[in-house]
């Protein structure tokens, strides 16, 4: 949100507030506005419960409709994000027809490029480890970037891609704290 559009909404603070959540009560939904504040980005709405996304279209809609807001500087609502966890099974140790073990920065690159990650933004770089020292085999354990309901990370769950000439899969896991013991690769 602009300045501009910060600064007029604030002004009426108490007012918006009331009309956020009369809106709301309005298509009955049980979302309620609890908190209101700015910060250097634009304005914070802090509700009572996780807004699915026809709140947050709700709420948006009535930001854009009030009469001293310039709609065309109103970025598009966002939720709250939470880092969540996936590993991938069923890598090679070794990139095809080589003596080289593959890297973070490769599987970096396989996941940006791969159309089933499409809006998916890695929390940090993927961590690979040996499943064990006699294997020829990795578990990559990627976090991504998601909002509080996980829909990204599930809709990845037990999908399958290529990587070279094998078929691996993502599955759900916990945070492993020992993999950032481990040495990346």
């Amino acid at each position: 949100m602009s300045i501009k559009n910060k600064s007029s909404f604030m002004k009426e603070l108490s007012a918006h507030m009331a009309n956020i959540n009369r809106v709301l009560k309005n298509i009955k939904l049980e979302v309620m506005a609890n908190f209101i504040c700015s910060d250097n980005k634009g304005v914070i709405i802090t509700t009572n419960k996780v807004v699915s996304m026809l709140d947050l279209q709700t709420i948006e809609r009535y930001i854009k409709n009030i009469k001293n807001i310039e709609s065309n500087h109103v970025e598009a609502l966002k939720l709250p994000q939470s880092k969540l966890y996936l590993k991938i099974i069923g890598i090679s140790y070794l990139l095809e027809d080589s003596n080289t073990p593959i890297s973070s920065n490769v599987i970096e690159k396989i996941i940006k490029e791969n159309h089933i990650f499409n809006n998916i933004i890695l929390a940090s770089k993927p961590r690979l480890i040996k499943v064990s020292s006699k294997s020829n085999m990795f578990i990559i354990w990627i976090n991504i970037w998601d909002i509080q309901s996980g829909v990204k990370t599930k809709s990845l769950i037990n999908r399958c891609f290529n990587v070279e000439s094998f078929i691996v899969t993502i599955q759900n896991t916990n945070m492993n704290p020992s993999v950032l013991q481990y040495k990346n690769y």
